[in-house]
């Protein structure tokens, strides 16, 4: 709190010297269209010839129009498209059959019907370093890094893209190291302070700006000669009890020898329709409304993750080949479609991710096609998919069984490369609207392309109709592609103290951290 106080009052006290903004005539460029998500909502579906959109499922059981999890009318088409055949009938029977047509096939209907295209003309970001302190996280001595990503608005300066993220090292081990990025709020954990001798200066000058602007305050620190306002924070704890699986997630990282980043996804992409001609998607756009096919906010977050990525390429701290990507809900969402699109990445911790993320479209459990397609969340996909929540529109109604992928494909598109599925229970927060079953027949069918590119999937066929989801706490962690269902709630930090060993195991990654 006393920090918070020092850092207002600097704010209000000191005069703050800031380069002369450059003055933009906004008449060379096009008009910025500003739009509620509503407004925008509708744009899109008059784009589409879309009259009305099915009304999405209540989360409350004991609404009228409560979501549906009764498993008997869960699947109204249980047949998937064929991961393994191509789209003019033919198998695929080759590896090089899969990475040169199959695979492409399915990247493509996947970005035209549920995520969006990325756009030819992206432009380039440049990386900078704003600060770099060294710090402890609980015991562990860390190198920490706040950095901001600019993308170039050289071509329409009346939106301006700042990309927010801290790296955190540790500095107890040796060599590059493998980097977990997460999608959150970066801020750096635990920053140095000052020296004693350094801290009394600084209340000396803090006293005497505060006596400036408010002469009463002399009579108050003649009162109280021995106080200061300005006091320290606590420094490392090197009496906390050793890291377990109990301990904060980048405390586990940090403790096995990996860094972590913490990525803004606010920072590329808003989280609503209104920001939609805004962020990295109006940038591209010069201000305007989407297109059909055009990216959304899911795409856009993946695709700043990836330029996080370029930047951590240039770190000789870092082990570029040995960089995940995670994230909950529709972070999770967000992480898988990060691994799907971004070979780059080399693993991936999927949380909780429901609907549009690894639970599939088709399904009628619990979160809905039209959960999506309506006004509060269409904003994650491409403006096509409201195609699939349409009961009256110039193309016809459409649900998620006529989509011609789905997330069994989006989670194929990792393979060969490390992929855990995690969730929670409902009892404990991850709610049943999640479709924690049918996250599990997608991984299960999604299986067949990692076997079939010789990595290991679940260790169980690939019948996805009729293999059972496996008890809570029973993880299917031996290959490439594995799920566990912790018995916490709507989070995966009860899952870390297993994805690490196995990120690490199949990595080869086993260096001990100084001590």
């Amino acid at each position: 709190m006393k920090r918070i106080i020092f850092l207002l009052a600097i704010l209000i006290l000191t005069k703050s010297s800031y380069a002369q903004k450059v003055q933009i005539d906004s008449t060379n460029y096009p008009k910025l269209v500003t739009f509620s998500s509503q407004q925008d909502h509708e744009n899109m579906m008059q784009q589409l010839g879309i009259k009305s959109l099915r009304p999405g499922p209540s989360g409350n059981e004991s609404a009228p129009n409560h979501a549906n999890y009764d498993e008997a009318l869960a699947n109204p088409c249980p047949q998937l498209p064929d991961i393994l055949t191509l789209n003019n009938g033919n198998k695929v029977t080759t590896a090089d059959i899969w990475w040169k047509k199959r695979r492409p096939e399915l990247a493509e209907e996947l970005e035209q019907e549920i995520y969006g295209r990325l756009p030819k003309n992206i432009p380039d970001v440049k990386w900078t370093v704003k600060i770099t302190d060294r710090e402890f996280v609980g015991r562990t001595p860390v190198i920490a890094k706040q950095i901001i990503g600019h993308a170039d608005n050289s071509a329409y300066p009346l939106i301006n893209v700042d990309i927010k993220m801290v790296l955190v090292l540790p500095v107890n081990v040796k060599g590059p190291i493998p980097v977990l990025m997460m999608f959150g709020f970066p801020s750096l954990p635990s920053p140095a302070q000052p020296l004693p001798e350094d801290m009394e200066k600084i209340n000396t000058a803090f006293k005497e700006m505060l006596i400036k602007s408010n002469p009463e305050m002399q009579t108050i620190f003649e009162k109280y000669p021995a106080y200061t306002p300005i006091t320290r924070l606590s420094g490392p704890n090197f009496f906390a009890p050793p890291t377990d699986g109990n301990s904060p997630p980048t405390e586990q990282l940090l403790a096995a020898g990996w860094g972590y980043v913490t990525l803004d996804p606010s920072s590329i992409q808003a989280d609503n329709g209104a920001g939609l001609t805004r962020g990295i998607i109006g940038l591209v756009n010069k201000g305007q409304s989407r297109k059909p096919d055009d990216w959304g906010s899911l795409r856009a977050w993946s695709w700043g993750a990836a330029r996080a990525l370029d930047y951590l390429e240039t770190d000789t701290l870092v082990d570029a080949k040995k960089v995940g990507i995670e994230g909950v809900s529709r972070y999770g969402k967000a992480a898988l479609v990060t691994l799907a699109f971004e070979p780059r990445f080399a693993v991936g911790l999927i949380g909780s991710s429901g609907k549009g993320g690894a639970a599939l479209h088709r399904r009628v459990f619990g979160e809905a096609v039209e959960s999506l397609t309506g006004s509060g969340e269409y904003h994650w996909m491409a403006g096509n998919y409201l195609k699939y929540g349409a009961s009256e529109s110039s193309s016809g109604s459409k649900t998620g069984c006529d989509l011609s992928v789905d997330s069994h494909d989006l989670i194929a598109l990792c393979a060969p490369r490390l992929t855990f599925i995690s969730y929670g229970i409902p009892e404990k927060g991850d709610a049943k609207w999640l479709d924690q079953t049918g996250s599990y027949m997608a991984t299960v069918a999604a299986g067949s392309v990692f076997k079939f590119l010789g990595a290991k999937d679940l260790g169980v066929s690939n019948d996805y109709l009729k293999e059972k989801m496996p008890p809570v706490l029973t993880g299917l962690l031996d290959g490439q592609l594995v799920w566990r269902q912790h018995d916490g709630g709507h989070t995966d930090a009860p899952n870390f103290q297993f994805f690490i060993p196995w990120a690490s195991k199949m990595l080869k990654y086993n260096r001990t951290p100084l001590q």
